[in-house]
């Protein structure tokens, strides 16, 4: 296995030296990339087996106009030819993350042709009656989970290769041959990386949260593979703003920090040429990076991923390996900062992916400034707990000086919010961004957030992501009822409308909302959505 990470080493470093220096050396990349594999976890399998079968109906008070209809037994279409009950619709009763196997069998003469069966899984019950094709979509068709099965030999029983994630599965039957057989014996073989129990909550918990605590870790516990994916679905790889949200509902939770040390060092393995990391790598076939996938928000948040991994376990060792890597990322930010402290946003976009949420029309100016202050304070935290303050002892002053510039350009004394220079729109993201990051005083904070409620225009969050910043925000302020109520309202409504796992993407305004222009594309187990986990179980007082 040391030949497989030295050959792997050797191709990142043969990748980056034809684009140029590569800043850091082959044997620090060989002993991140080392160590990330000595993390590699055991996947936890269990056999799963249907519930049942369903009947997919519209109904409008459902999410998205459809519903699963009370479950009948499966043993029916196990005795019957599929011939006779083509197009049913099988009920795991939960989401899964695994490989599907059936049987097939004859029933009534020698078999002598092939047969075609389609298979279609669906996470959401919609998934099964929205046809995909004509497909117009911004992503690969592939990733739709849609797979036809050519049946050889009949009987067979045969597993299909791709790992699905689902709780409803379509059987059609394409091409019949001559004769009759039935499919029987269906199971998934889930897998899973989170292989501890989280300690259950008290039984005096509300019944919402706890449901919502429930789905959170589910949607956690599917997305914990050999790395933390970010949708079993679709992606199914590591990208740097989920691992920081899934490493967070894990400390309080499964606990399983390495899990989270893998994904730091594998990150660090696998950073471009100039040391900036790549917002997302993949596992296989072998480790390496979507290259030049460069995500200014999310490199900032590998440093506070390190500093969180160091708080939860005490690792020094490991946090200090990776010291080089988050001294690096400080200088992601570096040639936007103004004399003035104020950062010069038009040219970083032009440069960088800038995230923060899928909302369209978000102006992110001041959560861009916002980000940046809060990651240089939590890496001179980290520096402070690992003896290295005199190698940034430059960030409390430029901490002062972009806080200071920031409340001079964005803070309006008037309304009490904060917008953009270049654009004076009103977001959520704005005034949380100034808020986690300190630059807003706790009774700004409070005003701000208060403020929201009743401006017109306002640019909400668009996804799970965006709004674990929102809830932050309450806390960090006091605003306790409230962080209450917001996470109860949302995520408490993908419950009520029958979530198993949390969403990519929600607006309890838009049930279609999709970043790639065609709802079934979503991801609907998404890592970023766990987080009431973490809020639930860290902060009792607040959420129980």
């Amino acid at each position: 296995m040391k030949n497989f990470i030295f050959c792997c080493t050797m191709l990142v470093s043969f990748t980056l030296a034809a684009s140029g220096q590569d800043f850091y050396t082959p044997d620090e990349r060989a002993d991140w990339l080392q160590k990330a594999h000595e993390n590699i976890p055991v996947l936890k399998e269990t056999v799963m087996r249907p519930q049942g079968i369903v009947n997919i109906v519209e109904d409008a008070n459902s999410f998205q106009g459809w519903k699963a209809g009370p479950s009948v037994s499966i043993e029916e279409f196990y005795k019957a030819s599929l011939k006779s009950r083509s197009g049913i619709i099988i009920d795991f009763g939960e989401h899964l993350t695994g490989y599907f196997t059936f049987t097939v069998s004859p029933m009534n003469r020698t078999p002598d042709a092939p047969a075609r069966i389609k298979f279609t899984f669906g996470e959401v019950a919609s998934e099964l009656v929205t046809p995909f094709d004509p497909y117009r979509g911004g992503l690969s068709r592939a990733w739709l989970q849609d797979e036809i099965v050519t049946v050889m030999t009949v009987p067979d029983t045969i597993t299909i290769p791709r790992r699905l994630a689902f709780r409803y599965v379509k059987v059609e039957l394409l091409h019949a041959p001559n004769y009759d057989f039935s499919v029987s014996d269906v199971s998934c073989r889930a897998v899973t990386s989170a292989s501890t129990n989280p300690e259950p909550l008290p039984t005096a918990v509300p019944q919402l949260i706890r449901d919502i605590d429930r789905v959170g870790l589910n949607t956690l516990k599917e997305c914990m593979q050999t790395v933390y994916e970010d949708g079993p679905k679709r992606d199914q790889r590591l990208w740097i703003g989920d691992l920081y949200l899934e490493a967070l509902a894990n400390m309080y939770s499964y606990k399983q920090h390495g899990l989270t040390k893998r994904c730091l060092y594998l990150l660090a393995g696998l950073a471009d040429e100039s040391g900036f990391l790549n917002g997302t790598v993949f596992e296989r076939p072998y480790p390496h990076a979507q290259s030049k996938q460069l995500l200014y928000d999310y490199a900032l948040l590998y440093n506070v991923s390190v500093k969180d991994y160091l708080e939860a376990t005490g690792d020094k060792q490991t946090a200090a390996d990776l010291w080089k890597v988050v001294k690096k990322q400080l200088d992601v930010a570096t040639p936007y900062i103004r004399e003035n402290g104020l950062m010069d946003f038009e040219k970083a976009s032009k440069e960088w992916w800038i995230f923060f949420d899928w909302r369209d029309g978000l102006h992110r100016e001041v959560a861009f400034q916002g980000v940046t202050i809060y990651a240089y304070k939590q890496t001179y935290e980290l520096a402070r707990m690992l003896g290295k303050e005199k190698e940034v002892s430059h960030l409390p002053g430029i901490i002062k000086k972009m806080t200071n510039a920031a409340r001079k350009n964005f803070y309006d004394k008037k309304t009490g919010l904060f917008a953009g220079s270049l654009n004076h729109q009103i977001s959520c993201t704005s005034q949380v961004w100034m808020i986690i990051s300190g630059v807003a005083t706790k009774q700004e904070a409070q005003r701000a957030l208060t403020a929201l409620k009743t401006s017109a225009g306002v640019v909400r969050p668009g996804t799970p992501y965006a709004y674990h910043y929102y809830i932050q925000s309450f806390v960090d302020c006091g605003m306790n009822r409230e962080a209450k109520d917001a996470l109860t309202e949302y995520w408490g409504g993908m419950v009520k409308k029958g979530a198993d796992t949390f969403w990519e993407a929600y607006d309890p305004e838009n049930d279609f909302l999709s970043p790639y222009g065609f709802f079934p594309m979503n991801s609907y187990c998404h890592a970023w959505s766990c987080t009431p986990v973490y809020f639930i179980r860290k902060y009792p007082d607040i959420f129980r």
